[in-house]
């Protein structure tokens, strides 16, 4: 499962000075340090938590800050040892644009620049330290260097800017430490009719590193048998929760308890396999082969943490898998796919997939309900995301957009009414995107975010869905 874990190397810099001991006015290192002290304390307190960690460069020198081109070297060597994920770079003056640009390059991670105002002026019109004026110089070096990096207004600390601008970083950090090395578990083959759910496995080893790690369904099916029948207590246990939570008359006991079956099943297969995200074939095969099928599980398993995508689309587990991953694990994604226009509202869309999408997210007034052995409810009301990662002719793009949910006709299956302001130009979009109907949807809105997120990751394009 994805590691959501993530640590930022805080790279607090000034100037270098010759005369440092001994200078006044305009980049006396005393200002720079106390830039340093308050901004390093007031990130730890206020962003540092179970999931996030921040180490710094207190053990450098006496000031903690960057500012020696030869100490450059030392600082790589202490974030790599620290096994850090990004690096912060932080003007506390001016800055060394040379020894900022230089750790960025030997470090090779995600970057975020920022500095705070100057807010001490003198009598007489001395400024202290110029941090805004330092970023520019640095931004050069970035640039030049061809190092992508994210960036913060210049603002105070305590800034409502910054405060977006770093969580906007977290959730790009923790993106890119999904999407390096993912792993994901194909449980079956494509669906025979579904072509437009086609992938090159090949190419996303080659390009992005993503490992596809197939499991047929004769070992999947063996498997189900053997759960099934061995583990009667935690099935019957998991089938009595979920009719305290909806209706389930329309299936029997026993095909609930079967049904159940998938939950430890493809918890196993992500623990075997140090999945990151599941693809599986879902209503053909596995129907077939073991008299079940799993969208109820895959409902289940969402609100325990394993995301499980239906008809064996990869680059659709991708999405979800990343979508997860920039909230952090903090709330869960959802695949509605595009499936008719609302006969109540020429500019609204109903994104509905059989089952799959998490109890968790059901609106209070909606009831929940086995329809032909699958969930039936509406998601809660408010802002969403819609994204989709997809290749075609060697070019990869991940698509996004932000909308509001809204009213419709009832209809079964898990789903919700989405309203898109403009859905014929949105439909036109997808279509000669080309992309294909099956979407991941998060709460919130977070198209910025996965802009940001493609900035650092070559041969990925991030495609706007309103453009």
């Amino acid at each position: 499962m994805y590691e959501s874990k993530i640590k930022i190397g805080l790279v607090t810099e000034r100037r270098w000075l010759a005369d440092a001991a001994t200078r006044k006015g305009i980049f006396q290192p005393l200002y720079a340090v106390e830039n340093k002290d308050h901004i390093v304390k007031f990130i730890k307190e206020n962003f540092a938590d179970e999931n996030t960690e921040f180490c710094d460069l207190e053990w450098l020198n006496d000031e903690g800050l960057l500012h020696e081109n030869d100490d450059v070297e030392r600082v790589v060597e202490y974030l790599k040892n620290e096994r850090v994920d990004a690096i912060f770079i932080i003007n506390c003056n001016f800055g060394n644009e040379d020894a900022a640009g230089r750790v960025a390059r030997l470090m090779g991670l995600p970057v975020l620049l920022w500095g705070p105002r100057d807010n001490s002026f003198t009598p007489d019109g001395i400024r202290f330290t110029d941090c805004q004026c330092g970023l520019f110089a640095i931004s050069e070096q970035l640039h030049r260097s061809h190092i992508p990096f994210s960036y913060i207004e210049n603002c105070n600390v305590e800034d409502k800017p910054f405060a977006d601008g770093l969580k906007r970083f977290l959730s790009v950090v923790s993106m890119l430490k999904c999407f390096k090395g993912m792993r994901v578990v194909q449980v079956g083959c494509r669906v025979k009719p579904f072509k437009s759910v086609m992938y090159n496995e090949m190419e996303l080893m080659e390009k992005f590193g993503i490992d596809v790690i197939p499991i047929n369904m004769s070992e999947a099916v063996d498997k189900l048998n053997k759960i099934y029948a061995e583990r009667r207590g935690e099935l019957e246990a998991l089938a009595n929760e979920t009719k305290r939570k909806m209706d389930t008359s329309s299936v029997d006991d026993e095909m609930l308890v079967k049904m159940m079956t998938f939950v430890p099943f493809y918890k196993e297969l992500y623990d075997e396999n140090h999945a990151t995200v599941i693809s599986t074939e879902c209503w053909t095969s596995m129907n077939l082969g073991f008299g079940a099928m799993p969208c109820l599980a895959m409902s289940i398993l969402a609100d325990m943490g394993y995301i499980v995508t239906c008809e064996s689309d990869v680059l659709g587990a991708v999405t979800m898998a990343l979508l997860y991953a920039m909230k952090r694990r903090s709330s869960l994604p959802c695949f509605g796919e595009f499936t008719c226009r609302n006969p109540q509202n020429d500019n609204s869309e109903l994104l509905w997939h059989c089952g799959p999408f998490a109890y968790s997210l059901k609106a209070s007034d909606s009831k929940a309900y086995i329809y032909n052995f699958k969930p039936s409810f509406r998601v809660a009301d408010g802002d969403w995301t819609i994204a989709r990662f997809q290749g075609a002719d060697g070019k990869y793009r991940l698509l996004a957009g932000d909308f509001k949910t809204t009213t419709g006709p009832h209809t079964f299956g898990t789903h919700m009414w989405a309203d898109f302001g403009d859905l014929p130009r949105v439909e036109r979009k997808v279509i000669e995107g080309p992309y294909i109907h099956h979407m991941a949807e998060i709460q919130g809105h977070w198209s910025s975010v996965i802009r940001e997120f493609c900035k650092f990751v070559p041969e990925l394009e991030f495609d706007d869905l309103y453009n």
